[in-house]
């Protein structure tokens, strides 16, 4: 029962946005929510949600080529072997970090 409260209170919109736009632009946004049959705060929400995840998706995913992805994989099953210049790099981080 508490996880269904606190399902609840998660979802209340406690937060503020606020905005200075044209009057075009209000206009627009205004015929926008009218001809969805929505309120102009639930269009806008909306409509910011939904670009805000296309953007965070759009960083957080990598698209490579064919040749990208064979390298890449290459490169995970036949890692180059260890020389003295990487076994240096970690002797010196391990020193500095105490790791």
């Amino acid at each position: 029962m508490a996880n269904t409260a606190r399902k609840a209170i998660d979802r209340t919109r406690g937060e503020r946005l606020e905005a200075r736009i044209t009057a075009d632009q209000k206009a627009l946004i205004q015929r926008a929510a009218e001809l969805e049959g929505r309120s102009v705060t639930d269009y806008v929400v909306s409509s910011v949600q939904d670009a805000a995840k296309r953007t965070v998706e759009a960083h957080d995913v990598m698209v490579l080529s064919a040749a990208e992805s064979r390298a890449f994989v290459d490169a995970l099953l036949n890692p180059s072997p260890v020389n003295a210049r990487l076994r240096d790099s970690v002797r010196r981080y391990r020193a500095v970090t105490g790791g």
